[in-house]
């Protein structure tokens, strides 16, 4: 793998503090005859060597571990002043920096990349009204639609709590028991499930948010980004077998065709639903298990996505970039979605727990115009003025400010329409009936799919079995049926 091993430049050796140092390689010790000897505590090198190695790992990610990264540019290709007042959207042509971190979901940091799983696309945009954040996946919806449920749904997909091993009976019984994720299965343990490369997948919002004007009207909006590389999967045979002769493959091919120019690219669209159409339309907008029909709401194509600068060092771009879709600017607004409305929580408050409550300071997720949040004061790594003498309490006489304009409202049919519960009915399989539809009229998808579910499903506990393939047959009577012959 290409790497930048060797410079110019000839900086001195220090400390921490900057205190030069005679030898990187040696500890200071009081000889012996032969070799050996004392060592002192005086030796601050040697200690501060041994002190930091011991803590140079900060709390890996709960989910989404192993990734890759990299840098890049978003362009304005087409106008959608008409929808948004977005500043980084408001004129084609316009480009933006931002980082991206792909990841998997459920395996740890030193799995490998090429597992069946979600990967997930988390973005930051660079601009000149602060950060826009998106976190999206590479399937169009996702496995729960009550975020009290998203602890457990990772949890299943994860290790058993006795055995430390993955286990299938777990998984298929969280999924059995919570059948409102059957699209996203379909999605899951179709060939989109084990991607070939991070070049050659999709990133959908899954989240309905809502593009704002400044006059207060807005349009609820679902977010696509198509790879221009075109799809391409492993099988399952290929998924494992890579995995076992290189478990960084994702990762290195990002990096190595990123570093030969190899530039890759993304086209953005957007779909869009006023709220009239969403008060009417057969699904729940704020449901994250359904996608819009591309049918009802078309794609609006708006700009170009380009991945063109690797990383200068790991940790410190991608390891401890934070993001989350709370992070936006003017003109995008959350909407009553309740998963996205969790989720605005809990990725600020896992990136405090993972890395301090100043994390925003980190130079990876620094905003690049002017930040004033004095509200927002002390604690751990505070390192950029913490305000100096300004108040740090609202509505101070001693220091004026301006304020952003007003939020769009929600209208009041949304928060009834939100409160939805999670059973399950008949009209949350039809959209799964539709792509088990799609796949039969691609040579051979069918019957992966199947082998693919047989392969986890056959080393759960049969009653587990059962009630799987009775979710499946709800599918479709003949996948139900595939299902058991398979096994």
């Amino acid at each position: 793998m290409a790497s930048q091993l060797h410079s110019t430049s000839k900086p001195t050796y220090t400390l921490a503090e900057g205190c030069p140092q005679q030898d990187p390689a040696s500890s200071f010790s009081i000889n012996k005859p032969g070799g050996g000897g004392l060592l002192l505590l005086q030796d601050t090198q040697l200690i501060e060597t041994l002190a930091h190695f011991a803590r140079e790992r900060i709390p890996e990610r709960v989910v989404h571990a192993k990734a890759a990264g990299a840098f890049g540019e978003f362009e304005v290709t087409h106008d959608i002043t008409d929808i948004t007042s977005a500043a980084f959207l408001s004129e084609i042509g316009k480009k933006t920096p931002f980082l991206v971190r792909i990841s998997t979901v459920g395996p740890e940091r030193g799995s490998a990349d090429t597992v069946r799983d979600v990967r997930g696309w988390a973005m930051k945009l660079f601009t000149e009204e602060g950060n826009q954040d998106w976190v999206f996946n590479d399937i169009p919806v996702f496995f729960v639609r009550d975020p009290i449920k998203f602890p457990s749904v990772n949890r299943s997909h994860k290790r058993h709590p006795q055995t430390n091993l993955t286990d299938s009976t777990m998984f298929w019984d969280f999924h059995n028991n919570n059948q409102e994720g059957i699209h996203a299965l379909m999605c899951l343990f179709s060939d989109r499930g084990t991607p070939a490369s991070l070049r050659n997948i999709d990133a959908f919002s899954g989240h309905t948010y809502k593009f704002t004007k400044k006059d207060g009207s807005f349009h609820y909006v679902k977010i696509h980004f198509k790879t221009d590389q075109g799809i391409k999967n492993f099988t399952e045979a290929e998924a494992t077998k890579i995995a076992g002769e290189n478990p960084d493959h994702n990762v290195q091919d990002l990096f190595e065709n990123i570093a030969k120019g190899n530039f890759p690219s993304w086209t953005a669209y957007v779909q869009t639903m006023t709220a009239e159409e969403a008060e009417k339309y057969r699904w729940n907008i704020f449901d994250m298990t359904k996608v819009w029909p591309h049918k009802d709401h078309p794609l609006r194509l708006f700009g170009k996505l380009t991945f063109n600068r690797n990383p200068q060092n790991y940790f410190s771009d991608i390891e401890q970039a934070a993001f989350s879709p709370s992070t936006m600017v003017p003109g995008i607004e959350p909407s009553a979605d309740p998963m996205l409305q969790a989720r605005m929580f809990s990725y600020p408050d896992a990136a405090r727990y993972r890395l301090g409550v100043n994390y925003q300071m980190l130079p990876t997720n620094c905003p690049i115009g002017p930040v004033y949040s004095p509200m927002q004061r002390d604690g751990f790594a505070n390192f950029r003025g913490n305000y100096g003498s300004d108040p740090n309490y609202v509505r101070s006489s001693f220091r004026s400010m301006t304020y952003a304009a007003g939020k769009a409202s929600h209208d009041e049919w949304a928060g009834k329409t939100a409160a939805y519960s999670s059973e399950v009915v008949d009209d949350d399989f039809v959209q799964a009936t539709a792509l088990w539809k799609v796949l039969g009229t691609q040579p051979g998808q069918q019957g992966n799919f199947v082998s693919n579910v047989a392969g986890l499903l056959g080393s759960a506990i049969p009653e587990v079995q059962e009630k799987t393939i009775e979710m499946f047959s709800r599918v479709d009577a003949e996948l139900g049926k595939l299902i058991a012959e398979a096994l």
